[in-house]
């Protein structure tokens, strides 16, 4: 099945309404970044909740999360676009615990607690916009839900999930929800929404059992009105290309010394764990082309 999300409103356009299945991306991060289990589901919803806020935009905008709680796997980064482009990485991805006493990873343990969800918003604008709220629990869900409140002043509910095989680490099932009020919505409806939210299942059990984007909105709001369909994709913007016009920015003297003392360049990134290596010839080559 493919990756997509969809865009939604529901109780007669009081609500806005996102919803993803994010299964292939997630599994693809952890495969380049052979993540552990826990590691693995935490950064997974990161980029579940940042591709659907990547909805939220228009054109050639960009938004970029980052939470860093104290915990052992360090820093998680996300990143999406308008078009169901992202990408994500964590300092260690080599963290893993035993379930919680709930059952479930222990994404909190992973993640800590003492820190922040930063986000910043790529508008087109001089500076981007710059958002911060403190980890209230390290489960992701609840910290997105708290980010949208205090930074944005958008009362929402966000649920993440993904469900990870603990016998070959692999993603079986991954995706969310994003649900917002809209201004002036009555309190009836914000009534009904809670009731709602307090009778489905946990999105762990939704994403378990493969529901769709459809299914995971239609059991929390009332009859919702899709608007758009987006697929989902793990896209990276780094290139060969892209490292070449970065060596020739370092000029000639410095592509002389590469050349001289090291005989082959090596650069990394870091979101999508590729590996782009110049040896001697290549290096000759763009330098004589300087």
């Amino acid at each position: 099945m493919s990756d997509y999300l969809i865009r939604a409103t529901g109780f007669n356009g009081h609500v806005r309404a996102f919803a993803a299945r994010t299964t292939n991306a997630v599994e693809e991060m952890r495969r380049r970044h052979d993540m552990w289990n826990t590691a693995a589901a935490a950064a997974g919803r990161t980029l579940t909740a940042t591709l659907m806020m990547g909805a939220m935009l228009k054109g050639e905008e960009r938004i970029s999360v980052k939470i860093k709680g104290g915990g052992p796997i360090g820093q998680i980064v996300a990143e999406a676009n308008a078009h169901g482009e992202g990408i994500a990485y964590v300092t260690n991805p080599h963290v893993h615990f035993e379930l919680n006493e709930k059952g479930k990873l222990d994404v909190a343990r992973a993640v800590g607690t003492d820190g922040f969800l930063n986000v910043a918003k790529d508008l087109g604008m001089k500076e981007p916009y710059r958002g911060s709220s403190p980890i209230v629990s390290g489960e992701i869900g609840e910290d997105f839900t708290y980010y949208f409140a205090s930074s944005e002043q958008t009362p929402s509910a966000v649920g993440v999930g993904v469900l990870v095989n603990p016998q070959d680490r692999s993603v079986l099932a991954a995706g969310g929800f994003i649900l917002q009020l809209l201004p002036n919505t009555p309190d009836d409806v914000i009534a009904q929404i809670e009731e709602r939210l307090g009778q489905i299942p946990q999105i762990s059990r939704m994403i378990a059992d493969q529901l769709s984007p459809e299914e995971i909105l239609a059991k929390v709001l009332d009859e919702p009105k899709i608007l758009s369909r987006t697929e989902i994709h793990f896209t990276c913007s780094c290139s060969h290309e892209k490292v070449k016009s970065a060596l020739i920015s370092l000029g000639k003297d410095e592509m002389d010394s590469i050349i001289s003392e090291q005989g082959e360049a090596e650069a990394h990134c870091h979101f999508c764990n590729e590996r782009y290596l110049f040896e001697k010839p290549e290096l000759e080559e763009i330098r004589r082309n300087m």
